[in-house]
């Protein structure tokens, strides 16, 4: 057991002390406030915020002894090559900077309870963030500071234990629209031959009356692809699907198309099935519960996994929201615009509610790179994605964290705008599994 003193005990110390100790290190901990206690303690002990000499002494710079949420100047500065933020001004300190408040700042997202401009879908701005301007969205700062942590912890005690972590690869996959052209209806299927023909895209006309005909697939049915590629490199993959009623950004099939369901049933016999709550949720709480009410009742399963459509995520709104449905783990941490780290750390977390204090039972799992970010808002070439991929991948196995990409059913079709792409994700799927 490690010991802590600190002038005070506080939720936001315990949190991230459980963080950085036990869920990174693998080293059970306590925090008192009793000097004698701690002095009389025969195992392993640093102080924190209080100096006692000749002990293991880390300076705090006080936000985990605060209460509420303000503006804070994190003074960026890099640290034996590594970036680092809160720095303290004190020689006897093992860091430069205070490294239980910075991983705190980082992991609960902080700066995202703050007022903050959000782009067209209301979403938090991956260039509005410190780790975007300070150059370190792409590094896993959080992991990195705690093997640093756990080498000055060897050193000094020669017994103590540090876990060894595994890196993991889970590749997941959102359903946005599950097929193409297939199973929409006469309505929309005539809406879709108007649209093309005013686009004059006859090309498009072409492909979709070949499949409805049956003599092309359709391009967004790529799901046995996914099975054969999950068989052959032994994968656990992971599949988010909108259940949503139709709307202006909510397109997939009707929640009670027999097709539909039936291809939810086949991808539940290979992978784990999460929802997507719609876009339409975000405004309007109730419907994320109804939709995690349909799925639940065509998978015959409770359903405990969620990523948001349009990764649509707001401090502590949405989480609360889910919190509040019972799903425990979610999936929507990362950016649209950017790839990289959002909240600097690569492995699963606990959500804490800034607002309350409080730490949750909701467990974060942040993923690293979207397609989409990586062709429609970077415009890269697959031959540039393939860069970008390759150091994300490489960053992750640095500290044996868990890389999560998000890709879509339907830009694995190798066709249009996606021609080359498929390539890119098997690339991807080899440099990334263990």
């Amino acid at each position: 057991m490690f010991l802590i003193l600190a002038k005070k005990k506080t939720s936001r110390l315990h949190y991230i002390a459980h963080l950085l100790l036990e869920d990174l290190l693998g080293i059970p901990f306590q925090i008192t406030q009793s000097e004698s206690e701690f002095l009389s303690w025969q195992g392993p002990r640093m102080t924190y915020g209080i100096l006692i000499e000749n002990e293991l002494y880390l300076a705090a710079n006080g936000l985990l002894f605060e209460s509420g949420i303000s503006v804070k100047n994190v003074n960026y500065f890099e640290y034996e090559g590594k970036p680092a933020i809160f720095p303290v001004y004190e020689p006897s300190s093992i860091f430069p900077f205070d490294i239980f408040s910075a991983s705190f700042y980082l992991v609960t997202r902080y700066e995202e309870y703050l007022p903050h401009i959000r782009d067209e879908h209301g979403r938090f701005l991956a260039n509005g963030s410190d780790a975007f301007k300070y150059g370190f969205l792409r590094i896993p700062v959080v992991n990195t500071w705690a093997i640093m942590l756990g080498k000055i912890l060897s050193l000094h005690f020669p017994g103590i234990q540090i876990r060894q972590h595994k890196y993991q690869f889970i590749p997941t996959i959102d359903i946005d629209a599950a097929f193409a052209y297939k199973h929409k209806g006469i309505t929309r299927t005539l809406g879709g031959f108007l649209n093309s023909f005013r686009r004059k895209d006859y090309h498009e006309m072409k492909d979709r009356i070949k499949v409805l005909l049956n003599r092309q697939q359709d391009p967004f049915d790529t799901f046995r692809y996914l099975f054969e590629l999950q068989e052959k490199y032994k994968l656990r993959m992971l599949y988010f699907v909108l259940m949503a009623d139709y709307g202006p950004r909510d397109k997939n099939l009707p929640v009670n198309n027999r097709k539909f369901l039936q291809l939810l049933k086949l991808i539940s016999d290979y992978a784990e099935v999460g929802i997507h709550p719609s876009y339409a949720s975000a405004s309007n709480p109730e419907l994320t519960g109804i939709e995690v009410n349909r799925l639940s009742k065509v998978l015959h399963r409770e359903i405990q996994m969620s990523r948001q459509h349009f990764l649509r995520l707001e401090f502590p709104v949405t989480y609360r929201k889910l919190v509040n449905l019972d799903i425990t783990d979610d999936f929507t941490m990362g950016y649209a615009e950017q790839p990289g780290f959002r909240a600097s750390i690569c492995t699963p977390f606990f959500f804490y509610d800034l607002d309350l204090d409080v730490e949750t039972h909701l467990k974060i799992h942040p993923f690293t790179v979207m397609d989409g970010t990586l062709q429609e808002y970077l415009r890269l070439s697959p031959e540039q994605a393939i860069e970008v991929l390759t150091s994300l991948i490489n960053e992750v196995k640095k500290v044996n964290g868990v890389f999560i990409p998000l890709w879509h059913n339907q830009t694995l079709n190798d066709h249009k705008e996606w021609k080359g792409w498929l390539h890119v994700f098997e690339l991807m799927v080899q440099l990334a599994r263990p």
